[in-house]
């Protein structure tokens, strides 16, 4: 591990004064960072230790009666088993319980978990070619083994899958990152807060440097009382997503008059299927409309010979998730 600067920070404003310097990142959970520190994946030249901040507002699960405010602190243990995130918000409660262990889910935090780095294994080993960890070095992955990557929003720089279960959820119920930075508080909309890799797989969200995550934001909506949550592994526990899918549907009378699709395990960040959304509205909740709809959220995808799989069966967890949300 390389020598790097740690910082205590009693304040936001003292975390986003000590963020400035180059090459500083925040802590809190360190599920992600101190993996990745120690692979020396990454190497901070300054590490901000936020887990000290004593505004209430970063550790809170608080019901706006709009909807629910989820402090940056949070950990995923206490957001998953919030008995207001169980009854209104239940795909955000069953991601956050399929991923990692509870142990792991007792040390990360809401505002790590948006920015999970991906677990591509070339990515990770520190030494093949690859254009997140070294800009412009190449990727592997596009002539070797490539079962867990992505079929959707890949480049020619890279295919590299973002690997988190919460923030497909967020997807689905339409949440609001909320920020604070060199220029001031930001909201921003879930589905522009990750970038496609493009030419620059090293930038994965819009970020800026020394920005913090303070909460996210999520209205309280049909849709997300009726969203479930739906994920495909090798095990049973403790295992990354080859294929998952969050839905959240608004029914009367057995119509469909609004809907949400998100995809995770499947693409290079999480992915809306607006298309399929859209074309759900109006028709009946059943099975044949599932099936198109199902159909709709793979299409573009471009697999390799080793993922060719996740294309059907990212449609069959689709499928499956929009039965359980119909039910």
């Amino acid at each position: 591990m390389h020598p790097f600067v740690y910082v205590h920070a009693d304040s936001i404003d003292h975390a986003l004064a000590s963020a400035r310097r180059g090459g500083a990142h925040f802590i809190a959970g360190g599920t992600t960072l101190v993996d990745l520190m120690r692979l020396e994946v990454m190497r901070p030249t300054a590490v901000v230790d936020i887990t000290g901040l004593t505004d209430p507002g970063l550790t809170a699960i608080e019901d706006t009666g709009d909807g629910l405010r989820i402090g940056a602190l949070a950990t995923n243990t206490d957001v998953a088993y919030h008995p207001v995130v169980a009854a209104r918000f239940p795909a955000l409660s069953e991601a956050l319980l399929s991923g990692a262990s509870p142990q792991l889910r007792n040390m990360a935090t809401a505002g790590g978990n948006l920015l999970q780095r991906t677990r591509c294994p070339y990515f990770r080993d520190g030494t093949s070619p690859c254009n997140k960890r070294a800009p412009g070095s190449g990727c592997a992955a596009l002539d070797g083994y490539t079962r867990s990557h992505a079929v959707l929003g890949t480049s020619a720089r890279c295919i590299a899958t973002h690997p988190s279960d919460m923030c497909v959820a967020l997807v689905a119920l339409d949440a609001v990152i909320h920020t604070r930075g060199p220029s001031g508080n930001r909201a921003i909309p879930i589905a522009g807060f990750h970038t496609l890799p493009g030419d620059h797989p090293e930038i994965e969200s819009v970020l800026v440097p020394g920005e913090l995550v303070t909460h996210v934001e999520l209205p309280a909506t049909p849709l997300a009382a009726r969203s479930r949550y739906t994920k495909v592994r090798d095990r049973a526990s403790f295992s990354f997503a080859l294929a998952s899918a969050a839905v959240a549907l608004e029914l009367q009378g057995g119509t469909i008059r609004d809907a949400r699709i998100a995809l995770g395990g499947l693409a290079t960040r999480p992915w809306r299927a607006v298309e399929a959304e859209r074309w759900l509205i109006g028709r009946r909740a059943a099975l044949d409309s599932f099936r198109r709809a199902a159909a709709m959220a793979l299409e573009g995808a471009a697999p390799r010979d080793d993922n060719a799989f996740k294309v059907e069966l990212g449609r069959r967890t689709v499928l499956r998730a929009l039965q359980r949300g119909a039910s």
